[in-house]
């Protein structure tokens, strides 16, 4: 009787245990990050962009190179399916992120020092919209490489170059190997028949 008691305490508490964590599940869930759309990224990216394009300070390869970057990024939202496309986004991000930094190390000194008044003001918002975008990169980055895993891309980034490895065991003989009992002794005959070398 007292392990029949006990048998039915602890069904009892397992069952309470199951329903206390099933309960807990949903408030987990809900506690979870929402992923940050790619929509979001774009424009943020772009209107920063636009704000640090303002002012004639950076050359045209600044231009060029991020909004491409954000043409990529429009190529990935309509290409939902796509790896390839987010793929080219998450690499033109970083590389974006050391040229904006070469760029901005070069041209700040100069035209800070040029200009002065409301133009540097000017300068300065533009100087500041861009040092912005450069900071936030490495988060989009992150966030665009979540994006790329969960549209089935791999760890290893394969780029489609040919592998230079070689494997011997694709390689086939061209002689015939027939070690069976018929063969050997068809060849056989053939060795017992042959001249042995002349003495002379």
């Amino acid at each position: 009787g007292l392990s029949r008691s006990a048998e039915e305490v602890t069904r009892r508490k397992s069952c309470l245990f199951k329903a206390d964590k099933s309960a807990q599940q949903p408030e987990l869930q809900d506690m979870e990050v929402p992923a940050i759309n790619l929509k979001a990224i774009i424009l943020v990216h772009w209107l920063l962009t636009v704000w640090s394009c303002m002012f004639e300070w950076f050359p045209s390869s600044y231009t060029w190179s991020n909004f491409s970057v954000l043409g990529l990024g429009v190529w990935a939202v309509a290409q939902r399916d796509s790896i390839d496309a987010v793929l080219m986004f998450l690499i033109s991000l970083v590389l974006t992120i050391l040229t904006d930094i070469i760029q901005i190390a070069i041209y700040y000194p100069i035209f800070d020092v040029k200009f002065t008044g409301q133009i540097r003001d000017t300068f300065h918002f533009c100087a500041g919209m861009s040092i912005l975008s450069l900071l936030l990169k490495p988060v989009s980055c992150f966030f665009v490489y979540q994006m790329y895993r969960e549209r089935g891309g791999e760890y290893n980034v394969n780029f489609g170059f040919p592998s230079m490895t070689r494997n011997r065991d694709s390689y086939q003989s061209i002689d015939p190997q027939d070690t069976s009992p018929a063969a050997a002794h068809q060849y056989a005959p053939a060795e017992e028949g042959k001249a042995g070398p002349r003495v002379y």
